[in-house]
């Protein structure tokens, strides 16, 4: 199950670099729109922050520190600089993750989550709905730009 996991999250965040690289620029990757809280860039940034923290920070003990403020506040990134942020996640998904068997799933995650204990095979359940989410938020962006 570790492994099908860390498939689905990959594959995730391949489509998280061909959706910021369609953009048509690296301004319209910043561009507000009426009705939706974040642009693709912040997405983009949010995604990758989340997953090099949670995956590549507590799991792979990377030493990964997070700047979760930065992911939302940050404009005007080059796509360039947004994928090198989504390459990282992906290495950190890939070099966490490879290692482990599914006997992981079934002790707690490193750190409580929501100031609570969670299995580690919750918690990635929920990283990887949170990035399917997060992905279809991006997308749209993108197709209104």
């Amino acid at each position: 199950m570790i492994q099908d996991l860390k498939t689905v999250l990959l594959a995730n965040l391949a489509t998280l670099r061909r959706e910021v690289e369609q953009y048509p620029d690296d301004a319209s990757l910043w561009r507000q729109l009426p009705g939706l809280a974040n642009p693709g860039g912040n997405l983009a940034l949010h995604l990758a922050g989340n997953l090099q923290c949670f995956i590549g920070g507590h799991l792979g003990r990377t030493g990964y520190v997070r700047d979760r403020e930065r992911e939302f506040a940050a404009r005007d990134l080059s796509r360039d600089q947004v994928l090198q942020e989504v390459d990282a996640a992906a290495r950190a998904v890939e070099g966490a993750l490879a290692p482990l068997d599914d006997a992981v799933l079934e002790q707690p995650f490193p750190v409580p989550v929501d100031g609570r204990p969670m299995l580690t095979g919750l918690f990635l359940t929920r990283l990887v709905s949170h990035l399917g989410y997060h992905l279809g938020q991006l997308d749209y962006h993108r197709r209104m730009i």
